[in-house]
Formats: C-alpha cells, structure tokens, sequence
C-alpha cells in the first residue's frame, strides 16, 4: 500500500496536521522535529503532500495556462511567440507561479480535455479568436481569460491587453500610399477557412474570422481607399502557415505576373521576410523593384531592413500575466491598451516611375 501522510503520523508519533506543518509550514515545528518527520518518510517511501491536492487547498492552482491554436514545436520557433512567453513567463516568476503550454492543433475532443483539466489559474489566450471552441470550454470552468482581441464585453472574467491592430496597420499602408503605390498586394496567413497558400478573393477584409488578421487587413484596406484604391483592385494572398516559406511561395504568385504590384503588405514579419526572399531569387530589389513591409519588429526584421510596425511581445506577455494574476478593481485598468511604431527601413521607397 502506498504510505500516506496518516502513515508518516502514525510512524512518528504525531498528528497528521503536525507532519502537513512540516511540509506547508516548517515554522511552527522545531528543526529536530521536522527532521524526524523527513527522516521517517524518507524510510517508508512517502513522497510529501500531493502538489494538485495542496493547490486546490489554497484555492491557487499555481500556474498559467497560455493557449494557441498552432502545434508545440510554434511556441519556441515563432519568434514573436518566443519573445510573448518570455514575458509571461517573467509575470509568472513575479508571483511565484509557472507556465502551462496548451496547444490546440490537434483533435478537438482532445484539446476540450486539455482544456477542461488544465490545472491552471486561468489562461493567456494566444492567436486563439473568441469564437474558437477552446474559449466556451474554458468560460465553463468560470477561470478568468486574458485576450488580445477587443471587444465591447465587460464581463470580468475576460482581460485585455493588446494593440490597436487596425490603426497601426494604417500607418504602415499610408506610408506606402504617400511613396505613391497604388498597385499593390496583401498577404495574411488565417485569411481564409482553408490553409492555403494562394492567392484569394474575399468581398472585404470583414469576410476574415480571425481577428488579428482581419484588423490588420482593414486598415491596409483604409489607407488605400482614402488614395482612391478600391479592395476590388487589390490582390489578397493566402499564406498557408506564418513562416517564412510560405511568405515566399505566396509572394511568387504577385511577383510572377506581367502587372505585378509595386508594394506587398505582409501582416507578420516572418511573411514579409518571405517575400524579401522571393525578390532575391528573382533578381529584384527591395525598396527599389518592389517594396515590402512587415509587423512586429522581430529581431530578424532589422537585419533585413525591413520596414515593419514594432510591438513590445515581451511587455504584452508580461502585462498579460499580470493582469491574469493580480487583475485590478478597477474596470477602466482591466484593458490594456500597448503602443506601437512605424519603422521605416530600406525595403520600402517610392513606386517605379509608371507604375503608381
């Protein structure tokens, strides 16, 4: 039979309250007593209290649970998802608590399960939109929620902190717009249902489920409409997953054409570094032939010069977790608003003369 913290009180003497003391809280006991209960469970094989019970007993599972819908391997490949769960992860240490990684790309019964029986003190939702089975799973369990996505919701289980994705992806299409592009392209991975890697045609950007492409998509969408440039005209390129490759094999199908467009809009940096890729292989040059812009300012988008809008990942995921794990009174601190900045670099400049 497996020895039990009873069987460790039995064998020494005590109660079963004093051999918890000297796990949970040593001080109360003298050292030669504490000693004689270590001593003791070490002979019989106890291995102390089990973590989950003691938790539960707290009221504090001690963890947070980060939720994406990629596979595993994502979370420290991505490089902005690398520099996010840095952040988190800081937040974590802050308040004495670790990380619970639990991606969704697998079967859906299965991600239920692992969301359902998470011990976790709520989760850091990471690319997983609001409408994602994963979400009303986790509402069930009535843990608090902290998205990236804005909504007009006050309930408060759900926490915010993110960016304003719509208007910083405007500043990076106006800055193309007043370099004179009008013919241009925008590439997006979560474009469309299916995951592939093609050009598209959706009515407008509000055909997209997934938010932040769908925000980012609309400002491009609203700085060119003020230049005239209707959504019509524009080319919409479907990358199959947020990687380089991708980028690359998406951008071939604008780069390719007799009419090919004079500026591409990435929605990530990794697709934009994609594209840079596929202009070197054709002989085309960045900011010149062709120019390219990115989001995120990943620590690779400068050393290729690419134009891009910067976040703080780090801070976001710091933020987030702060906010999961010591949420504020007040309503109005609940949301957090980040700042971001358009970085001008080489891979964009003014439309080729006849092209505009």
């Amino acid at each position: 039979m497996r020895p039990t913290l009873q069987t460790v009180a039995d064998a020494v003497g005590v109660s079963r309250s004093t051999v918890s003391n000297a796990y949970s809280n040593p001080d109360q006991l003298s050292a030669e007593l504490r000693e004689k209960i270590f001593e003791v469970a070490r002979k019989i094989g106890y291995p102390g209290p089990n973590p989950a019970a003691r938790s539960l007993r707290r009221g504090r599972a001690g963890a947070i649970g980060v939720l994406f819908t990629d596979s595993l391997p994502y979370a420290f490949t991505d490089p902005y998802a690398v520099q996010y769960l840095r952040g988190v992860s800081e937040a974590a240490e802050r308040y004495d608590s670790g990380l619970l990684l639990v991606p969704l790309a697998g079967d859906e019964k299965a991600g239920i399960h692992a969301v359902q029986n998470a011990a976790v003190d709520g989760f850091c939702i990471y690319c997983v939109p609001e409408w994602h089975w994963a979400t009303d799973a986790i509402r069930s369990r009535g843990l608090p929620i902290v998205t990236s996505e804005q909504h007009d919701d006050d309930r408060p289980d759900v926490l915010y902190v993110g960016i304003d994705e719509r208007g910083a992806a405007r500043a990076a299409a106006a800055h193309l717009v007043a370099l004179g592009h009008r013919q241009v392209a925008f590439l997006s991975d979560y474009v469309v249902p299916e995951r592939i890697t093609a050009p598209v045609h959706i009515a407008s950007p509000e055909e997209v489920r997934y938010y932040t492409a769908g925000e980012r998509l609309r400002g491009f969408r609203d700085a060119f409409a003020e230049a005239g440039v209707a959504w019509a005209d524009i080319t919409v390129l479907s990358a199959a997953a947020n990687s380089r490759e991708d980028g690359a094999r998406a951008a071939a199908y604008a780069l390719d054409r007799a009419d090919r467009p004079t500026a591409i809009l990435a929605v990530t940096d990794l697709l934009a570094l994609g594209v840079l890729d596929a202009l070197a292989v054709r002989g085309l040059r960045p900011g010149r032939d062709v120019s390219v812009t990115g989001f995120d300012d990943i620590p690779e988008a400068g050393a290729a010069g690419l134009t891009t809008i910067r976040q703080d990942p780090i801070e976001r995921g710091r933020r987030s977790g702060e906010l999961l794990l010591d949420p504020p009174d007040d309503p109005a601190s609940r949301r957090v608003l980040l700042p971001t900045e358009l970085v001008v670099r080489a891979s964009t400049g003014p439309a080729p003369h006849g092209w505009s």
